[in-house]
């Protein structure tokens, strides 16, 4: 039970820092007061490219937080 335990310790802890980049690298999704100044010059277009690099950043995250949200309760049964 030893080696499951620690194999899951060292899997949760590899996708907390995967996670933690995943959301660093990610853009911010509002321009906040500068950008309702200034006006913004997003398009509909231009925000919903499914290739996009913040697509996938988005979609990696929801993956990897559900595999870290598994991990931890299965760490707490065992």
């Amino acid at each position: 039970m030893g080696v499951v335990k620690t194999i899951l310790i060292v899997l949760e802890a590899i996708a907390s820092l995967a996670l933690i980049v995943v959301v660093l690298l990610q853009s911010g999704k509002e321009a906040g007061l500068s950008g309702a100044l200034s006006g913004s010059s997003d398009s509909y277009l231009s925000k919903n490219k499914n290739g996009s690099l913040d697509h996938i950043l988005a979609s990696s995250t929801k993956w990897i937080a559900i595999g870290w949200i598994l991990l931890t309760l299965i760490l707490s049964l065992v």
